[in-house]
């Protein structure tokens, strides 16, 4: 479902009756996208986010709390200079299009009134948000600025004068009455089918909504409205008034429709076009939109942020893949050197009967039960026991080279497990900062150069998961290696538990046991948390490792992350996301 015209309306109400005549508080900026606004209301606090994210623009209030970069952006602290302190005096939708704007009295040095406007226009890849002088109708500035290059129709730039993004020429649909509606009929419809005729003769109609009107009116999908009875173009009519007087009337009922357990779609009033699913409602609009996107726009913006270390993550696998299909080879050459000191042996044994330039030897090979002959080939500018030195070398050789090369082999497959438990990592992140401290220690393990580690003061560690089992004890999980060292090494006691999947990359999960014991439901949902948050997640029967915490050493000069444990127990477990969302995540 678009963010479209209807839920835009309905947004629009919800804001005037919870903020209109508040103050802003607090501005921030988390995405170069994306505000979030902090506002005091008849003694209540609101948090404002607006979003002009190509994939998931909106504006909505929100209870969700994100990290902000350490250094506020430009564009940010422009707002803070200007709005901090200044009260919403109005907030509208112009025409019904999918545009919020939110009218600030602020004050300047001098102390004197003036007003300024922060434009929301949610359309798509073209969305924006634009700070503009509301006397002037001047842009002063945006977060995303258009020039010439990028659109030869409308600049968004500083000192420019504002205009609406162009209509072609829709309506507003609720300032439309019945002639008129049944004239454009007549004027423009022709062989147009209704559901057509809908989205492209009136602002803010999505597809969702002209086949609503279309199903209510009784007419298909596939009809055309020039083969149209005048009784099909009166229903038609009958049911889009229907549509807008729910909305006039402030009918809202916000619904978000699932299908499969997953959300397909939401609207602000019910649909029955989507009867047959399931319909959860909800008394807010805000957190129907809310509940609808941040899941959706957070993995999209993570999966963004953390695209270069992913690419490079890959990269370096799959070169110890290749590097591993060579050491086997080599390792399997190495082992047949076993052969040469066979020939030496043979060769130091029959030296009677042996002569300087022969080219090979055919000899009787006591090591094997038959005494089978067996035919050494001979350098002929050797003599026979130089020969059989020469063979005594190329198995010193080999056995050496053997040694090296297990241990090559070893080195390479921790380093493949360590690679691994790297991009599961990066794909269990829900914060940029998360990203950022992947990224740092790819740097401090030397597989990043040339960049200086990104660190601040300012800017708190991120935060394990956290669950609340059924028997009451805390569950964490780690979704990297900082995390993962955090808690094995400095939030566990020596008597909590700790669990791990066996041979798999995954996180590290420690019940709090606070000196108890702890019950066997706890340690089913602790096991089940590390199955699901492993490489093995759309595995059955992964194994997963727990034992005291204090039976757990992180050797030293270790990857991070990487631990040794023993005394340990083995439950099998196949991960189960209801299972999942069934446990209550803490500190949300």
């Amino acid at each position: 479902m678009p963010y479209d015209g209807s839920v835009v309306y309905a947004i629009v109400h919800e804001l005037n009756r919870t903020i209109l005549n508040g103050k802003i508080d607090k501005i921030y900026q988390p995405e170069k996208d994306e505000l979030i606004i902090n506002i005091r209301s008849y003694r209540d606090n609101y948090k404002l986010l607006l979003s002009a994210s190509p994939a998931y623009p909106r504006v909505h209030l929100t209870e969700e709390s994100k990290s902000n970069p350490a250094v506020p952006p430009t564009f940010c602290m422009l707002l803070r200079k200007h709005l901090t302190g200044g009260r919403i005096i109005a907030i509208s939708q112009p025409q019904f299009e999918r545009i919020i704007e939110i009218d600030v009295e602020c004050f300047d040095e001098l102390g004197y009134s003036n007003i300024k406007t922060l434009t929301a226009e949610i359309m798509g890849r073209h969305s924006n948000i634009i700070f503009l002088d509301k006397s002037s109708d001047k842009i002063i500035d945006s977060v995303k600025r258009v020039n010439f290059e990028v659109s030869s129709v409308r600049e968004v730039l500083p000192g420019r004068s504002y205009i609406y993004p162009p209509s072609g020429g829709r309506l507003n649909p609720l300032a439309v009455d019945h002639p008129e509606f049944l004239s454009l009929l007549d004027r423009i419809a022709g062989a147009m089918k209704a559901e057509k005729f809908l989205i492209g003769s009136f602002n803010g109609i999505s597809p969702a909504v002209a086949r609503e009107i279309c199903g209510n009116a009784g007419l298909g999908l596939d009809a055309n409205l020039s083969e149209s009875s005048s009784q099909e173009r009166q229903a038609l009519w009958d049911a889009f008034r229907q549509q807008m007087s729910l909305l006039e009337e402030k009918n809202f009922a916000p619904r978000l429709f699932l299908q499969e357990d997953r959300v397909h779609d939401f609207f602000c009033t019910d649909l029955s076009l989507y009867n047959g699913m399931e319909k959860r409602g909800y008394d807010s609009m805000s957190r129907t939109v809310e509940q609808f996107f941040f899941e959706k726009d957070q993995k999209d913006r993570i999966k963004q942020k953390s695209g270069d270390v992913y690419r490079l993550i890959t990269a370096r696998l799959d070169r110890c893949y290749k590097k591993l299909e060579v050491f086997d080879s080599e390792l399997t050459e190495a082992r047949a050197a076993e052969k040469y000191k066979i020939y030496g042996d043979l060769i130091m044994s029959n030296l009677y009967q042996l002569q300087k330039g022969q080219d090979k030897a055919v000899l009787s090979n006591y090591y094997s039960p038959e005494g089978a002959l067996l035919e050494i080939p001979l350098d002929v500018q050797l003599s026979p026991s130089a020969n059989a030195q020469r063979y005594y070398r190329y198995y010193n050789k080999s056995k050496n080279a053997l040694t090296v090369i297990q241990e090559q082999i070893q080195e390479n497959r921790q380093e493949i497990y360590y690679l691994e438990s790297l991009l599961d990592n990066v794909e269990k992140c829900t914060e940029g900062i998360e990203i950022e401290e992947i990224r740092n220690e790819l740097i401090e393990q030397g597989y990043i150069k040339a960049r200086r580690l990104v660190k601040n003061k300012q800017q708190k560690p991120s935060k394990p998961m956290h669950f609340l089992s059924s028997g009451g004890m805390d569950i964490y999980v780690g979704k990297n290696n900082v995390q993962n060292d955090y808690l094995t090494i400095k939030l566990a006691s020596p008597t909590d538990l700790w669990f791990h999947t066996k041979d798999l990359a995954g996180s590290h999960v420690i019940v709090k046991s606070n000196g108890q014991k702890v019950d066997d439901r706890t340690l089913e949902e602790a096991a089940l948390l590390a199955a699901y948050y492993s490489k093995g997640k759309m595995s059955s029967k992964v194994p997963v490792d727990y034992t005291l915490r204090k039976n757990v050493k992180k050797p030293a000069g270790s990857k991070p992350g990487m631990v040794i444990y023993e005394n340990f127990k083995t439950v099998y477990m196949t991960p189960d996301e209801k299972q999942i969302k069934a446990l209550k995540q803490m500190d949300q």
